[in-house]
């Protein structure tokens, strides 16, 4: 299948792109490739692709996919508060108009990665594909009000299916340390210290990026009758955990560190617990590999590995926030997050 993939330079990007190729699709890649300083280990694989920002794609660029997977856009809760209405315009209005330009290009798939922040304060109750919305950030209602628009678009040519990943974790060339596994293993090995900024009470579905990308390949794969204009809950029931829980994982994988909560902790709105049942149902390709010990195993024998420093991880190089206030503070980026012209030809 000849497969358009938005944000192929990005955290889950750059692991999905090889596993679609082995697959046998045919990739081309579309990204504005913000974090092109940011390259964590191994390269960025390299693909055909368009450097371009998502809100500019055009109807030419969609001709000849047979789908789209549709990854590009600001990747958190931070970086959405940046500047909620630019969230509201590249994650929301920019990902509805690739849908409709992907429609009247005649692309028969389009698959939505959304998020579980759609839930946003959802309490202790395991929620499903069915439940409310209940986003608490720009970012959550910006993958709401998409996939609530991108729905309305669905016919007998065109099948869009929502993809609510659970929270990432996972090594990656485009590695991220604003995400809870990621972060608290960096903190344990750093500092010795496993770094609680809320109560430590919320719940929170973690997923690996690996497995994430599964999903995927398993939407793409499957009969269209049983994707068709559905949503799924990306990860493992089994994989839910407090918060707490989550840093005592880490604590029994890096020698020697302690839990410790910050000063200012406290609670945190964003509370989920979300029953992953439906895609293990429906979709029997979908085998996920990785569990959250699993994860911050691989995790620490990676900080292992290259030796992260408290600097790195606390620096601008992969915090998404921190490296885009650099970017505009040096004027490499504009107010809008779009390159100046002088960037367009920066090599990786």
């Amino acid at each position: 299948m000849r497969v358009l993939l938005t944000g192929h330079k990005g955290y889950i990007g750059t692991i999905m792109t090889p596993m679609l190729i082995a697959a046998g699709h045919e990739v081309v890649g579309f990204d504005s490739d913000l974090y092109q300083r940011c390259t964590f280990g191994n390269r960025i694989p390299k693909i055909p692709c368009l450097q371009k920002d998502i809100r500019d794609a055009e109807a030419a660029d969609l001709n000849g996919f047979e789908a789209v997977i549709h990854l590009a856009g600001l990747s958190n809760d931070p970086l959405g508060d940046l500047n909620p209405d630019l969230t509201y315009e590249i994650n929301y209005a920019a990902s509805v108009r690739l849908a409709k330009l992907a429609k009247s290009a005649g692309v028969e798939r389009f698959i939505f990665s959304s998020s579980c922040s759609n839930y946003g304060a959802a309490g202790d109750t395991p929620v499903t594909e069915t439940s409310d919305f209940n986003p608490v950030t720009p970012y959550g209602s910006s993958k709401a009000m998409t996939e609530q628009e991108v729905t309305k678009l669905a016919d007998d040519r065109f099948s869009p299916t929502f993809m609510r990943s659970a929270t990432a974790y996972g090594v990656s060339p485009r590695l991220r340390f604003d995400l809870v596994l990621n972060n608290l293993v960096a903190w344990a090995f750093t500092t010795g210290k496993v770094l609680i900024k809320s109560d430590g009470t919320p719940w929170r579905p973690i997923v690996h990026i690996e497995d994430i990308s599964r999903a995927f390949l398993a939407v793409l794969h499957a009969p269209r009758e049983l994707i068709h204009n559905q949503a799924f809950n990306v990860g493992r029931t089994r994989e839910n955990y407090r918060i707490r829980d989550i840093a005592e994982i880490v604590k029994t994988t890096v020698p020697g560190c302690e839990v410790e909560y910050a000063e200012d902790a406290g609670p945190d709105l964003r509370c989920y617990c979300v029953d992953c049942d439906k895609i293990a149902q429906a979709l029997p390709e979908y085998q996920p590999q990785w569990t959250a010990q699993k994860g911050a195993v691989e995790l620490y024998e990676t900080y292992q590995k290259v030796g992260l420093t408290l600097d790195e991880f606390e620096g601008e190089k992969y915090k998404r926030i921190a490296h885009i206030k650099y970017l505009i503070k040096d004027g490499l980026l504009d107010s809008n997050l779009r390159w100046q012209k002088t960037m367009l030809t920066m090599e990786l």
